[in-house]
């Protein structure tokens, strides 16, 4: 029976998420979760999980062959509607491959080990990913999900953190300058949004971008690094990462020999194209799921399991998730707490925990999924711990701006950089001198 910390918070104080809602600690157990999942939803198919594996690839090659036909036709602004719409479609079909190797990895693709690593390094090498490398690393953030000294995947910026890093070590919260250079720009939100999406999961696998920033940069902090003095892997698991490397190598060998016979236009429409949507399509879902103004992060004192794993948030992508994504976007929160389920399972568990969930599941199913990105972008800049509530170890999202919090008493009073709580109109400083 797992054991929670004792929360010491106080008679008079809550903590407050960004929405400005009382957010309460979970109390439940994991073995209370898994009780309440129907003992099939545990067990995949091999039959069930290559079926699914063939169709995407099915899809992929069906979309290339039609694609094809697009050469013939005549009209540039109709040829150019084809290719766009067949970069988009493969990018999600391309997707859906991706998260099938990602069941792989957590195990859940099938009962035998070897089958799931088999298929996970072909599928992942397939769309450049170092499947053993980012299956440890993978792993290690579903561990400790939430935990802001431990995730290797998620970890957000503090208050302090975030002014240092945006506006210079030396920016003065408290100046009329700052306050407007802070105030958000949809342009430059949209920038920093469209570089993230294409190059965040690149980055990540090769400077760890969201992760801990421990140890020296690159390439120590690489996953395709393999050197005994890497800081992700131990040194035992150094023939695996060399194993994803080769994978890799295959790939990128296949498709020189492509471009070489084809193209590189070719090759470029057909496979990079699609592979930057599927960087999107990643980085998209996987912020999504860890980035909203309601969900907590904790420090150790107040970290468990059951609390890191629930500190994400189901979402609502329609058709496209519950198809091609294999409902990865819907059915996130049982997934964290037990990832063993395969996604064709995962819809009915997910409905089983929420009776022992109860309020503290979490899912925002009405708010468009892209609507959803671009105010959490805006919103959800960094993590402080609430009014009255310092030291307890339980940190929510915030922003400058007020955004999603109730409206903050003007008292111009200077402090600490680190205790400046501002928004758009007005700001209030905290003195904890």
């Amino acid at each position: 029976m797992e054991k929670h910390k004792a929360d010491t918070t106080s008679s008079t104080s809550n903590h407050i998420d960004l929405r400005g809602n009382i957010f309460e600690l979970p109390d439940f157990t994991i073995n209370q979760i898994r009780n309440a999942i129907p003992p099939h939803c545990f067990r995949p198919s091999i039959t069930r999980s290559m079926f699914y594996a063939a169709r995407d690839y099915f899809y992929a090659i069906g979309l290339i062959y039609m694609a094809s036909h697009t050469l013939f036709v005549s009209n540039i602004y109709l040829r150019t509607f084809f290719w766009t719409a067949y970069t988009i479609l493969q990018g999600m079909v391309f997707t859906g491959i991706w998260i099938l190797a990602h069941e792989c990895g957590h195990g859940a693709f099938s009962k035998s080990k070897r089958l799931n690593n088999i298929m996970g390094l072909l599928m992942h090498s397939f769309l450049l990913v170092p499947y053993y490398s980012w299956r440890i690393t993978h792993s290690r953030h579903h561990h400790a999900t939430g935990n802001m000294a431990h995730d290797t995947a998620f970890v957000p910026q503090t208050r302090d953190m975030w002014i240092k890093n945006s506006f210079g070590k030396d920016a003065d919260p408290t100046s009329v300058d700052f306050m407007h250079l802070s105030e958000d720009a949809p342009l430059v939100t949209l920038w920093h949004c469209i570089i993230y999406q294409v190059f965040g999961w690149p980055a990540h696998l090769v400077t760890n971008l969201s992760g801990q920033e421990y140890g020296p940069g690159f390439p120590r902090r690489s996953h395709f690094y393999f050197g005994e003095d890497s800081t992700l892997f131990k040194k035992e698991q150094m023939p695996l990462i060399v194993l994803s490397d080769l994978g890799i190598t295959c790939m990128l060998m296949l498709i020189v020999w492509g471009s070489l016979h084809f193209g590189w236009a070719q090759i470029a429409i057909y496979y990079w194209v699609p592979y930057l949507w599927v960087n999107h399509w990643i980085v998209a879902i996987t912020f999504l799921h860890h980035t909203d103004g309601t969900l907590p992060h904790y420090t150790n004192s107040q970290w468990t399991f059951t609390r890191g794993a629930t500190a994400t948030i189901d979402r609502n992508f329609g058709f496209i998730d519950t198809h091609l994504f294999h409902n990865i976007i819907s059915t996130h929160v049982c997934h964290h707490l037990v990832s063993t389920i395969p996604f064709y399972h995962a819809v009915e568990a997910s409905k089983s925990i929420r009776k022992v969930m109860g309020k503290h599941y979490r899912a925002d199913t009405q708010t468009p999924f892209m609507r959803a990105f671009w105010n959490n972008h805006i919103e959800c800049k960094f993590v402080e711990e609430s009014e009255g509530m310092d030291g307890l170890g339980v940190f929510m999202f915030r922003n400058l701006y007020g955004r999603g919090t109730p409206p903050v008493v003007v008292v111009e009073k200077k402090s600490k950089l680190s205790t400046a709580n501002m928004n758009l109109r007005s700001f209030k400083i905290r003195d904890k001198t």
